[in-house]
């Protein structure tokens, strides 16, 4: 059900020392989102539904201009929705 995934993504997300520990495989698949969202990550619920989220303000970037994941150690959760349109 969608609201014991919820608990799980977010007991994943809150045990996270940094972002780069929140698993890229399922069933949670952390991934950075695209285009004008390319700041936002999200992690995988009842599909098609996602757990958004962004890193915390003031979050490093590489030298390449991503986001540096393992400095990232606070989140800010967006919400939850489908954005496959």
């Amino acid at each position: 059900n969608q609201t014991e995934k919820i608990r799980k993504r977010m007991k994943v997300l809150q045990f996270a020392a940094t972002l780069a520990e929140v698993p890229v495989q399922k069933p949670d698949r952390r991934h950075q989102l695209k285009g004008n969202r390319k700041e936002q990550f999200a992690v995988d619920l009842h599909h098609p539904y996602r757990l958004v989220f962004k890193p915390e303000d003031d979050y490093p970037f590489l030298p390449d201009g991503g986001i540096d994941i393992k400095q990232v150690t606070g989140i800010i959760i967006l919400g939850v929705e489908d954005y496959h349109d």
